[in-house]
């Protein structure tokens, strides 16, 4: 093998070798995790659903009425195991509440503060509506006023703990409400637990990453890298909404604050005056609108807290989502390597190939045209194999078997349509007015003897010009039976095997050539008479049978001037295989002819 051989089959070795390589490091490594931060989760081990998740994901596999009956009956105990999960985190998170680390100590004594106030506003309520049950009619406007600012404290306080229980929430030091939250996801979900795999089954209809051709894995792998684009942007916009959320929650905590400040000397000032049973000038309404706002303030605060809690988690879920589309994605380059794997191997075995053919044909003897002409074979059909294998692993292989077939008969058709042709010519070949061996035909303008027809091929004997010798050449002409179809032959061979041929004869200028015609008009038609007679008794047979007019088979002599003196024509009837002895007689008597008239011309007194 040469070097340049050599280096080729390294390199593609090479290539091979880093394509393997590319496969293990795209391997399959399962679903990926789900991505929660843990300032969301806050390390807190929440319910395991994946049971429910595993019964689902089985489920899509399941082909039949059986196996989905068997799928179904999984994702109902999944569902089971899981809700009974729930159950018993929640109740033991009631129990067993946690001992609050000292990160989140300043949010747990928030909340407490804020629960003991809302029960000591709701202990007032209650005894201001006891007071004004039984106060008399003077006493009742002002424990009314009390009675208005005590509940509007009360809702102030109610929305604070509101707010202070969904940072315990947003910061996860609350296990309870954590696992709440997602149970009630869970519950949402199984209102409609089809849904997500519906979504999902579109998507796969439209994204096959799965695709066994190198082109729909790469289009599935671009597809898979622009959804992953969307995907990213997507999430920096949770990301920018939550921080401008969390923005906007410190600010308005920031207000509320000031405002409880400032509010609270009026609240003082209201209670006194109703408890001193002052005139009403106002304070306590002003007090109770205030109270009203900040309350509204207070439960806008919560409703941040809630939106910055669905902002985290849908950046969780986006990041989800933008692993499993990486996933996929890693499974269409996985794919992609693998096509290349198989082209480079492809063309590692077709060079293999080739230097098997070129190294056993070397050793199989001198005949270098032959041994070329097979070697140029065997290349052309290993390489031919090779460039179909490619172009199946690129474009993938037809799925319906009318598709293969109709591509393969266009093909074939296209392929062979001169074999095709050429073996329907050999039934025209072979009908009646066809040829046959022996026959003397032109083809293509090669005239010959027919020495053989077989299904493909006629093979002649190339004789020179009908006009001229006719001899043979020596040389074998073939000839693809298309031309019977598609073309045009000459066969000189009738059942008489009747052709004219012609003798050139020069008369000198002192001689007369007219009487000359005469004589060689006698001779010729004297020599011919048997064959014109034969001639035209067959040609009337078939001008009768094709109905045409009857053709002469009579000689003539034809006279043309020349610069050297007159040129006689003469054409006569004369079977093919005695062509040439009549030729030998007609040339015998002519040149007597001629030295009859030479003689006279220069003896005058000889006799004729």
């Amino acid at each position: 093998m040469k070097s340049r051989q050599w280096l080729v089959a390294l390199g593609l070795l090479a290539l091979v070798l880093a394509a393997i390589a590319g496969l293990f490091l795209t391997r399959d490594l399962g679903m990926p995790s789900s991505t929660v931060s843990p300032a969301a989760q806050g390390e807190l081990k929440l319910v395991d659903e994946r049971p429910l998740q595993t019964a689902r994901a089985m489920g899509k596999l399941a082909t039949g009425s059986d196996e989905q009956r068997v799928a179904s009956l999984a994702a109902q105990l999944g569902d089971d195991q899981v809700d009974l999960a729930f159950h018993d985190a929640i109740r033991d998170a009631a129990d067993h509440p946690p001992q609050a680390k000292p990160q989140f100590r300043p949010l747990f004594d928030r909340a407490s503060q804020t629960e003991a106030q809302v029960k000591a506003d709701t202990d007032s309520v209650n005894q201001l509506k006891k007071q004004l049950a039984a106060a008399s009619p003077a006493r009742q406007d002002s424990i009314q006023e009390q009675l208005d600012v005590a509940q509007a404290q009360l809702e102030l306080d109610q929305d604070e703990l509101n707010d202070a229980r969904e940072d315990l929430v947003r910061s996860g030091a609350d296990p309870g409400s954590l696992i709440q939250r997602q149970f009630d996801e869970h519950q949402a979900t199984e209102h409609n637990p089809n849904q997500a795999s519906s979504q999902q089954t579109v998507a796969n209809a439209a994204v096959n990453y799965g695709a066994g051709s190198l082109v729909a894995q790469f289009l599935a792998w671009r597809a898979l890298r622009q959804k992953t684009e969307q995907l990213k942007q997507a999430h920096d916009e949770a990301v920018q909404a939550a921080a401008t959320l969390t923005h906007a929650h410190e600010t308005l905590e920031k207000q509320v604050s000031a405002e409880k400040a400032s509010t609270q000397a009026r609240t003082l000032a209201a209670v006194a005056g109703a408890e001193n049973a002052t005139p009403a000038t106002g304070t306590a309404g002003a007090a109770v609108k205030a109270l009203h706002l900040i309350s509204d303030d207070q439960k806008t605060l919560a409703d941040f807290d809630k939106r910055i809690q669905d902002e985290q988690e849908l950046q969780n879920a986006y990041l989800t989502w933008i692993g499993l589309v990486r996933s996929h994605q890693r499974t269409a380059l996985h794919g992609m390597i693998q096509s290349a794997l198989w082209i480079l191997l492809i063309l590692l075995a077709v060079h293999i190939v080739d230097q098997i053919i070129d190294h056993y044909l070397a050793e199989m003897g001198e005949e270098r045209t032959r041994l070329h002409t097979l070697r140029a074979v065997f290349h052309f059909a290993a390489q031919a194999a090779g460039v179909l294998l490619i172009l199946f692993v690129i474009f993938g292989a037809p799925q319906q078997l009318p598709t293969i077939i109709g591509f393969a008969g266009a093909g074939l058709t296209v392929a062979l349509k001169d074999f095709i042709v050429g073996f329907f010519g050999w039934f025209v070949l072979m009908g009646k007015n066809g040829i046959r061996v022996g026959d003397w035909v032109e083809i293509n303008g090669v005239a010959g003897e027919v020495i053989e027809i077989n299904l493909l091929r006629t093979i002649l004997l190339e004789t020179g010009n009908w006009t001229d010798t006719g001899h043979p050449t020596g040389r074998k002409v073939a000839f693809v039976n298309s031309y019977a179809i598609e073309g045009h032959f000459f066969n000189f061979t009738t059942s008489g095997q009747w052709l004219w041929d012609e003798l050139r004869i020069t008369v000198p200028t002192h001689l007369d050539p007219h009487l000359l015609i005469d004589h060689i008009q006698q001779a010729v038609t004297k020599e011919t008479a048997a064959n014109v007679r034969a001639a035209e008794e067959e040609w009337a047979h078939l001008t009768k049978r094709y109905r045409v007019r009857a053709v002469s088979a009579a000689p003539a002599v034809n006279l043309r001037p020349t610069a050297s003196g007159v040129e006689l024509h003469v054409r006569y009837i004369t079977r093919a295989q005695d062509r040439f002895a009549m030729r030998a007689r007609l040339n015998q008597a002519l040149v007597q002819l001629l030295r009859q008239s030479l003689d006279q011309a220069e003896n005058p007194a000889t006799p004729k």
